[in-house]
């Protein structure tokens, strides 16, 4: 049975088609093509992408490949990953953020990190993480239903909230303080310094661009921050015979289990970047997208909140129990993934699907095109959660909201929980509604971000 038959979803309602950007040309030139990739990769794939097992082709000298077949993304991914590392431009962009961390790291420090850091990210360390979660959302809730009930920015909520709990989960402190500033490095990095010229893409990465020095004057700056906010932790003090009370507590005391190791400063501080970072701005975005989803298709709002309401006893959350809450989300990062391309430079000679790969060749895996292809999903551009209800999930290789083998996001069930406990709580308490009609469409820098921010009117139920 194909992928597409096990997801045959039958609704008794035609579904939601959210507004996404047009596909571009198949024949569009390369240089047009260098234009419209400064504003949104996303807008570069035409309708082949969304067809094709996989497209070859060739930018800037050399081959590239989009690979849209599980098969052959297992073998990048999982069967011979070493093979493949990051493109020089994705470590340009990347590294001024989040220094040698975890999702920049290769070879021998990624193991090292990734060992030392697994502790941290267990189902039962996130349990411990979960009331500071709660206390940031129902905190959020109270100000806005203390608000006059007019209209309201929900995608800066949600980043607040988020960062809220992202201080408190790493640090247990809130970010009243530091909150501005650090939306501030994000906003100005992404603006300025995340997407990539075309010198990032054709000089070798130990020849700095003009941006490159624009970066490194940023990073700078950013580590300073950072290194601010790991200072302030550290004056509270630390109880050594307490349990940790924190993420920071945790990844402190953490140590190799192979040579026992533990991180140096410097390592703490591009890991405590890297986790805030990547942890509130992703989180943030996709429940922004789920409110907008949601908003545009008020029976599946009302069907999530009835869900809420079944689930909760004495005012809390029984989070094994939603299902279709879970499922919202899961749709959302389907249509809305937060990385939304996977792009790898192949360090040796391979075969992938019979064709012959040589060295420095470009591997794209874009969970944009994977999730929404013609061949993987039924009705694909469509909102339909109860598809990841279904008794068979679908394909592990055709579904990579959080990457997937060795590699995959190492906070994925961090972020699943606070995002479903967020939704659950959010439409549980209000409803939620677009306040204009103009369409919002789904760029891509360094995540699926929309390209505007709607205006939304939230009334309590």
């Amino acid at each position: 049975m194909s992928i597409a038959e096990v997801h045959d979803i039958t609704v008794t309602r035609r579904p939601l088609v959210p507004p996404a950007p047009p596909r571009a040309p198949d024949d569009m030139g390369a240089f047009e093509r260098m234009r419209v990739m400064r504003n949104s990769p996303i807008e570069t794939w035409g309708q082949r992408a969304y067809e094709d097992d996989i497209v070859q082709g060739r930018f800037l000298g050399r081959s590239s490949f989009i690979l849209n077949t599980p098969d052959a993304i297992r073998h990048v991914l999982v069967d011979n990953y070493e093979n493949y590392t990051r493109t020089p431009a994705g470590i340009r962009v990347l590294r001024p953020m989040l220094g040698e961390g975890l999702l920049i790291a290769e070879g021998r420090a990624w193991k090292h990190q990734r060992r030392t850091l697994a502790p941290a990210f267990t189902p039962r360390a996130v349990t411990t993480l979960v009331p500071s979660m709660i206390a940031a959302v129902d905190e959020t809730i109270a100000k806005l239903k203390a608000a006059s009930g007019g209209p309201v920015d929900l995608r800066e909520v949600m980043q607040r909230m988020t960062l809220e709990i992202a201080g408190r989960t790493m640090f247990s402190f809130g970010m009243d303080r530091h909150g501005a500033a650090l939306r501030d490095f994000v906003m100005e990095y992404g603006d300025t310094l995340a997407r990539p010229h075309m010198l990032d893409l054709v000089l070798p990465l130990s020849w700095p661009t003009p941006q490159d020095f624009r970066r490194a004057r940023f990073r700078k700056r950013w580590t300073a921050f950072v290194g601010q906010l790991m200072a302030e932790r550290r004056a509270t003090g630390k109880d050594d015979n307490a349990p940790a009370r924190d993420l920071f507590d945790l990844m402190g005391a953490a140590r190799d289990p192979e040579t026992g190791e533990a991180f140096t400063d410097a390592q703490l501080g591009d890991q405590v970047a890297t986790m805030i970072l990547a942890g509130h701005e992703t989180t943030a975005t996709a429940l922004f997208w789920a409110l907008y989803l949601l908003a545009l298709d008020p029976e599946t709002q009302e069907q999530l909140a009835a869900e809420v309401r079944s689930v909760t006893t004495s005012g809390a959350l029984d989070i094994e129990r939603l299902k279709f809450t879970r499922a919202v989300i899961d749709e959302t990062m389907r249509l809305y993934p937060p990385a939304f391309l996977i792009a790898r430079a192949a360090g040796g000679p391979d075969t992938i699907a019979g064709r012959p790969v040589r060295k420095h060749d470009v591997i794209l895996i874009a969970p944009w095109l994977l999730h929404r292809h013609e061949k993987l999903w039924r009705d694909p551009n469509a909102f339909v959660p109860q598809r990841f209800m279904a008794e068979t999930p679908p394909d592990r290789f055709a579904y990579l909201p959080f990457g997937v083998g060795a590699r995959v996001c190492i906070g994925a069930h961090f972020a699943l929980v606070e995002a479903t406990l967020a939704l659950a709580r959010m439409i549980g308490t209000f409803r939620v509604a677009l306040a204009d009609k103009d369409p919002v469409l789904p760029i891509g820098v360094v995540t699926t971000q929309p390209n505007r921010s709607p205006v939304f009117t939230i009334k309590p139920r």
